[in-house]
C-alpha cells in the first residue's frame, strides 16, 4: 500500500463544537519520496515498545522530525506529566493551535480504521449526519445508502427531537442538552455495531419513534440517489455532482460522473462540496483533473511544500490527462464551513484558471490550507500518527486560506443549506443559488451583510456540525455523522 497523504476536516475534543471554530481537517494524498511501505513514512526514531512512555517519545521524535511547524514545538516537555498519548500532543501543538495554524490537525489515529475507511469507506453506526440550527434543534442532513438510518425511513430534513436507549426512556433532546456534552455524547454514541437507540423523530410524515441499530456499513463517496445529475435550468444543461468524501472508490465514480457530463456537452458545473471535510489527495488531484481538460500537461495544479529540513520531498503537481474530463466555463462550488482541506484544494486549484467564473456558493469554507502524513508506530501495531508535514499552494502561489475562500475566490453567492429539499433539488436554496449564478443572475457576495446571513431562514449557513468525542477515521472526514 502506498503511503497517503492527507487533507480533510479533523475532529475536534468535544461532541458539541463547531468544525468551524475548532476543527481542523485530514485529508489524504500521494506517496512522498519518504514513504515506505504500510503506509507509514520513515526515517523517525523506533519506539521501544508499547507502554505509554514509549508511545509518548515516539510521537515526539515524529513531530521532531517532520512537523511542519517546528519552531512552535516546546523546547523541553516532559510527557511525565501527561496522563495519555492525546493529552501529550496536543501539549506539543498548543502553540501552533494557539496561531491558527494546527486546530487538532495533527492527531492519534487507528491504523486498521483509517485502512478501512480510506480504501472502501468501511465504518460502523447509523449512517446519517446531523446538525444543529440556530435555535439547537437537531436535524438530519444526509442520510447514506444501505445504512440503518436510511433503510429504517430517516432522511434528509427530519427533525430528532428525542433519543433512548428503549422505547420508554427516550429523552428529549433540549433535556439531553441541558445535561450537558457527557449525557449527549452517550445518547448518540453508536459506533459498536449492535447498539440500539430509539429516535423520536418529526417530518413531513408526522411523529413517530423509530428503533434503529447501528451496524457495519459502507459510505459511498458519491450518492446513488442525487450523487450526479444533469439539470435542465430552462434549457441550459447543467451538471451537478455532490461529494460526500475523498477515498480511492471515489476514483472511478467520479470517472463515471464526468463520462455523462461529456457525453451530454456539459459546460457548466455545480460541484457540491457543502459536507465534505477531505480525505485522500489524490482523490482531489483526481477530481481536478477531470474539470480542467482545456489544461496542459505542463499547467502547475499545485505546489507541496515540506518544512525545510524536508525540501527533498517537495513536489510540483501538474494537471494529467483524463479521459472523461470536460472543460466546464463557469463552475459554481457549493460549500460551508464544514468544506475542508480536499475539497478546498480542487477549489483552490482552478482558481487562477477559471477566475470570476469560479464561484463559491453557500458560506466561507472551514480553512486548511495544510496535509498530514501518516507515521506508524514499529512497536504498537495499531498506532498511526497523522502529522501535519506539508502546505499547499495553487499555481498563483495562493495558499494562505486559514481563514477560508471566500475571501480568495473572485466571485461568491451567500446561501442557505435548505435541509426542507433533497440535495441536488433545483428548489434547494444553495443548488438554486448556484444555477442562478451560472445563469448570470445577481447575488449577495458571502460575508457582504451580516444581517442577510441572520434572515436567511430556518435552515442559516450558522447551523454547527455534530463531532464525536472520538471521532472515526470517517467522522474526521465528515463532521456530525453517527
Amino acid at each position: 500500500m502506498r503511503a497517503k497523504r492527507s487533507i480533510g476536516l479533523v475532529a475536534g475534543l468535544a461532541l458539541l463544537a463547531s468544525c468551524g471554530d475548532g476543527d481542523g481537517g485530514t485529508r489524504v494524498a500521494g506517496s512522498t519520496g519518504g514513504a515506505t511501505g504500510g503506509g507509514s513514512v520513515g526515517g523517525t526514531t523506533a519506539a521501544t515498545g508499547c507502554a505509554l512512555r514509549a508511545r509518548q517519545n515516539w510521537v515526539r521524535d515524529a513531530m521532531n522530525e517532520w512537523y511542519l511547524f517546528p519552531d512552535t514545538l516546546p523546547a523541553s516537555l516532559d510527557p511525565a506529566g501527561f496522563p495519555d498519548v492525546d493529552s501529550f500532543l496536543d501539549a506539543l501543538t498548543a502553540t501552533a493551535r494557539a496561531q491558527h495554524k494546527d486546530r487538532y490537525f495533527t492527531y492519534l489515529a487507528s491504523l486498521k480504521e483509517e485502512n478501512a475507511y480510506y480504501s472502501s469507506g468501511g465504518t460502523a453506526g447509523i449512517g446519517a449526519r446531523l446538525a444543529r440550527d440556530g435555535s439547537d434543534r437537531l436535524f438530519v442532513t444526509e442520510a447514506y445508502e444501505n445504512a440503518p438510518a436510511l433503510n429504517a425511513g430517516i432522511d434528509r430534513g427530519a427533525q430528532i427531537v428525542g433519543i433512548g436507549t428503549t422505547a420508554t426512556t427516550i429523552q428529549t433532546i433540549s433535556d439531553l442538552q441541558a445535561s450537558g456534552t457527557a449525557a449527549f455524547n452517550a445518547a448518540f454514541d453508536v459506533s459498536t455495531p449492535g447498539t440500539v437507540r430509539y429516535l423520536r423523530i418529526t417530518d413531513a410524515a408526522g411523529t413517530r419513534d423509530v428503533r434503529v441499530a447501528s451496524a457495519d456499513y459502507t459510505l459511498t463517496p458519491v450518492s446513488s440517489r442525487y450523487g450526479v445529475k444533469a439539470i435542465d435550468d430552462n434549457g441550459r444543461k447543467v451538471g451537478y455532482v455532490n461529494l460526500r468524501t475523498f477515498i480511492d472508490t471515489a476514483n472511478d465514480q467520479l470517472r463515471s460522473a464526468f463520462a455523462t457530463f461529456k457525453a451530454q456537452g456539459v459546460t457548466q458545473v455545480i460541484v457540491d462540496l457543502r459536507y465534505n471535510g477531505g480525505g485522500l489527495l489524490n482523490t482531489a488531484e483526481t477530481f481536478t483533473d477531470l474539470l480542467g481538460a482545456n489544461r496542459s500537461t505542463s499547467d502547475v495544479q499545485a505546489y507541496t511544500t515540506f518544512r525545510p529540513s524536508k525540501a527533498q520531498e517537495n513536489q510540483v503537481r501538474h494537471f494529467a490527462r483524463e479521459m472523461n474530463a470536460i472543460a466546464p466555463t463557469r463552475i459554481a462550488f457549493i460549500g460551508t464551513g464544514q468544506t475542508a482541506s480536499a475539497s478546498e484544494y480542487v477549489i483552490n486549484a482552478l482558481i487562477p484558471y477559471l477566475h470570476s467564473d469560479l464561484a463559491l456558493v453557500g458560506a466561507n469554507t472551514y480553512g486548511k490550507p495544510v496535509g498530514q502524513i501518516p507515521v506508524d508506530n514499529p512497536s504498537c501495531s495499531d498506532d498511526r500518527l497523522r502529522v501535519i508535514a506539508f502546505a499547499l499552494r495553487n499555481s498563483a502561489g495562493q495558499g494562505d486560506y486559514y481563514d477560508g475562500l471566500a475571501t480568495k475566490v473572485e466571485a461568491s453567492c451567500q446561501a442557505a443549506d435548505d435541509y426542507a429539499h433533497p440535495l441536488g433539488d433545483v428548489s434547494e436554496t444553495s443548488t438554486r443559488t448556484a444555477l442562478d449564478w451560472l445563469a448570470g443572475r445577481g447575488c449577495t457576495r458571502i460575508g457582504a451583510s451580516a444581517a442577510a446571513a441572520r434572515t436567511a431562514g430556518l435552515f442559516a449557513e450558522w447551523q454547527r456540525p455534530l463531532v464525536a468525542p472520538r471521532p472515526t477515521a470517517a467522522q474526521r472526514e465528515t463532521p456530525g455523522l453517527y
